[in-house]
């Protein structure tokens, strides 16, 4: 939870909102813990023995370019957010929209466009993630 915001301006229906991973890591030091829980079960037992901050060399697709990733966001995104059963509508809405953004591969939305993918109001996720606290790492990009 972070009591300062780094900007007076107020986010709207339009302001995009994305997982802000390295805030995350700043302010939680549990988020791995959080993150493992989404792993699907093939993974779960993969990174069970695994150390908790393992990188990976990863490819781009587009431009060949070979960065160092953290192997657990990756995995995470790239596999276990894909699974059919990984977004279903009977979730909290901090946890639903965090998981669109891992479905996503964490590209930027805004409230409009979370509430349609969600079916859930626009203002009610403004509301949630604009405020003074700030959920699983989920920030407005301003």
């Amino acid at each position: 939870m972070d009591s300062k915001r780094s900007s007076l301006v107020k986010p709207t229906l339009d302001t995009p909102f994305k997982i802000d991973f390295e805030w995350w890591k700043n302010h939680d030091r549990d988020w791995r813990v959080y993150l493992r829980s989404f792993l699907c079960d093939d993974h779960q037992a993969i990174f069970e023995n695994l150390n908790n901050d393992e990188t990976i060399d990863w490819v781009d697709p587009n431009t060949a370019e070979v960065a160092q990733v953290d192997g657990l966001q990756h995995v995470l995104i790239t596999h276990c957010a894909r699974q059919e059963s990984f977004l279903t509508d009977k979730m909290a809405l901090v946890d639903s929209v965090f998981r669109v953004f891992l479905s996503n591969g964490n590209k930027p939305l805004n409230a409009n466009e979370l509430g349609d993918i969600l079916n859930r109001p626009a203002e009610t996720i403004l509301r949630t993630f604009s405020g003074i606290r700030v959920y699983k790492g989920i920030r407005p990009i301003l």
